[in-house]
């Protein structure tokens, strides 16, 4: 080979390898706003020194996120808790697998009529949502307190049916989930996912009577597929989301309303 060829060859061998290396550390996250996105950009200039460039892509809706995941136009994704990826999964054929546990958005009870529980009177009302997932983890939060029992005290999909045990005879109703904080003048207790409640003016950590902690099985999650959960951008991420730096972030920013995971 001439000279001159050589050093073409060598120059496009070159090219081929840095345009490689450019693309090995790229990283597409889909994410919802709040909190998921704020964590994803604080911990992207971390993940950057290590290599890893992240592209976060935000979505406002729950099945995209999962749906391009799958359908491998984007990596992973970080919105959900366990019990929706696997009713996802089931209804949708898909496969998708969590690869850790980032936050919880801790469920509460609250009440405008009693400020402990230990108040509540037998006969008591309750408003509960109505929607499976979050009618199964207020029973579950009820359990908890030790309030009543359900007939599987592990069943996350519970309804008010489910109850085995209920020695105050508490009374429940069962209600869209976003209606709940406007109801709480007319029922002893209800239990509000956090959202709904810092909407209404709510202050989980000083005004819920009890709420979830790090232990509740909602914490959410990093979703990949097989193929590619055990890859070492994809463990990066884990890695920088574990951080200790990470949860001071999230513990300092929502002050309660948001709770490390891990």
């Amino acid at each position: 080979m001439k000279l001159k060829q050589l050093v073409v060859a060598l120059g496009a061998s070159v090219l081929a390898v840095s345009a490689s290396a450019s693309f090995a550390g790229k990283l597409s996250v889909a994410a919802t706003p709040v909190p998921h996105a704020e964590i994803l950009e604080f911990a992207k200039p971390e993940l950057a020194k290590q290599g890893v460039e992240l592209d976060i892509k935000v979505f406002n809706d729950y099945v995209q996120p999962n749906l391009q995941v799958f359908e491998k136009q984007l990596d992973v994704n970080f919105f959900q808790h366990q019990p929706y990826l696997d009713t996802f999964n089931k209804d949708r054929g898909t496969d998708l697998v969590s690869v850790g546990l980032v936050h919880v958005e801790p469920f509460g009870i609250y009440s405008r009529k009693i400020k402990d529980l230990a108040e509540l009177k037998d006969g008591a009302t309750v408003a509960i949502p109505n929607d499976p997932s979050n009618g199964g983890r207020a029973l579950l939060l009820l359990q908890k307190a030790g309030l009543i029992t359900l007939k599987d005290p592990s069943n996350i999909l519970a309804t008010a049916r489910d109850v085995a045990e209920n020695p105050r005879k508490l009374k429940f109703r069962e209600l869209e989930a976003a209606t709940l904080p406007r109801v709480l003048e007319d029922v002893d207790v209800a239990l509000i996912n956090t959202n709904y409640a810092l909407e209404a003016g709510l202050v989980p950590t000083t005004d819920a009577l009890l709420i979830e902690g790090s232990d509740s099985p909602y914490a959410n999650l990093v979703a990949a597929r097989p193929d590619n959960k055990d890859s070492a951008d994809v463990q990066t991420l884990i890695e920088v989301l574990h951080s200790p730096e990470v949860k001071a972030f999230i513990l300092e920013k929502y002050k309660g309303a948001v709770v490390p995971a891990f």
